[in-house]
């Protein structure tokens, strides 16, 4: 088993850890204060790297990378700035990935092509009653009579990049289906909703601890025209597409977690060097050296995972292998599990100017809460791993 990144993976963390070391620091801590998108960082990462599209064929304008490398992009851009990381994740995952699995040519040339360029992909799944009970949406989708368009209504929530996207892959329940109200996800239907159409609008935007530099807003859908062509894969066949689209994020959020731990812990090492107590560095203190040589170590272990599972991702789209979800959970589960507790002990080690806005750890701390709770909490990880335990 080679360990080793290739010539290409160095090449892309090496470009974008350039960028995000550069272009984002600058802004982070106005952004993160007054809750501002990164739109213009967004415009500057496009233009700069064109790693956009790396999960869209290169016939829609795309430039396709393996499935490490896109946890390698996450991964760097957490690890200087969570927010902008979560920003990319769901654009290139959530949106642009399940549009290149389940539309169709005229879907993906229509969006896919303005996805690689530099418009802006969100995710809305997740309602009042239906965060963690994905299956208990309430948004209602009805067909007109003339069965050109669908009439959406209801309120969603949650949304990554609510106010910033151009275009929303969106789960509605089809009233009338057959299975709408006989089974607990039947009827439950992805569309690709534009932000123009007739009966959208973005809702409030809420007040986070973290990541505050990632819009999360509601969705209101008052008698919104979607063309029924905007229906992504089968109508009453969205539950399964929602959660293939999980298991493919939440290595994501996987990967983000990886790179708030070691932005933080990289903030501990070079902090206990330089700090000074009872004569000697921090770092020359055994309780010091004790927290750094284990956070070294998890974040080493979460690393494993989650290449492990984003190469799973891999093998099952392109060899058939059995799907990725197990690996993914696994990932989530532990790399979330693991920057909560190191952002914890960085805080701890820079003492009193941890519990400040002066060093970046006091926002690793907030920004890592949420990977154990978005893409599935981690209660909902454990479930999903015990229930593929085979005696």
């Amino acid at each position: 088993m080679d360990f080793g990144e290739s010539e290409e993976q160095s090449a892309i963390r090496e470009m974008v850890r350039g960028f995000a070391e550069s272009v984002l620091p600058p802004t982070i801590e106005h952004r993160d204060k007054n809750q501002i998108a990164p739109v213009e960082e967004w415009k500057k990462f496009c233009d700069e790297t064109g790693l956009q599209g790396i999960t869209i064929a290169e016939e829609y304008g795309g430039f396709p990378v393996d499935d490490i490398s896109e946890a390698i992009i996450i991964e760097e851009l957490a690890r200087v700035d969570p927010s902008f990381s979560v920003f990319y994740a769901v654009h290139v995952g959530l949106c642009s990935k399940t549009i290149t699995l389940h539309g169709t040519d005229e879907q993906k040339q229509k969006y896919l092509t303005q996805l690689a360029a530099d418009k802006v992909g969100a995710y809305s799944l997740s309602e009042a009653g239906a965060g963690t009970d994905a299956g208990a949406l309430s948004c209602k989708a009805e067909l007109s009579e003339d069965g050109s368009h669908y009439i959406l209504n209801g309120l969603k929530m949650w949304v990554t990049n609510g106010a910033s996207a151009d275009f929303y892959v969106l789960f509605a329940k089809v009233v009338g289906h057959p299975d709408y109200g006989v089974k607990k996800h039947g009827g439950t239907t992805a569309f690709i909703v534009e932000k123009a159409f007739e009966g959208f609008s973005v809702g409030k935007k809420e007040d986070k601890l973290g990541i505050r530099s990632s819009d999360t807003t509601t969705l209101v859908l008052e008698n919104c025209v979607v063309p029924a062509e905007n229906v992504l894969g089968e109508v009453g066949k969205g539950f399964s597409i929602a959660m293939n689209a999980l298991d493919n994020s939440r290595i994501g959020i996987a990967a983000q977690a990886l790179g708030i731990s070691q932005g933080a812990f990289e903030a501990s090492v070079k902090y206990s060097h330089e700090r000074e107590t009872f004569g000697k560095p921090l770092a020359a203190h055994q309780m010091i050296t004790s927290y750094l040589s284990e956070m070294a170590t998890r974040i080493d272990a979460s690393r494993l995972l989650v290449y492990r599972a984003a190469d799973a991702k891999r093998r099952h789209y392109e060899e058939g292998a059995p799907r990725h979800t197990v690996e993914a959970s696994m990932a989530k589960l532990f790399a979330g599990d693991t920057a909560m507790w190191v952002a914890d002990r960085a805080v701890q080690i820079h003492g009193g100017y941890g519990y400040v806005t002066e060093f970046p750890v006091e926002r690793f701390f907030r920004d890592a809460k949420i990977t154990q709770i978005y893409e599935g909490t981690q209660e909902v990880q454990k479930l999903v791993i015990a229930r593929n335990l085979k005696p």
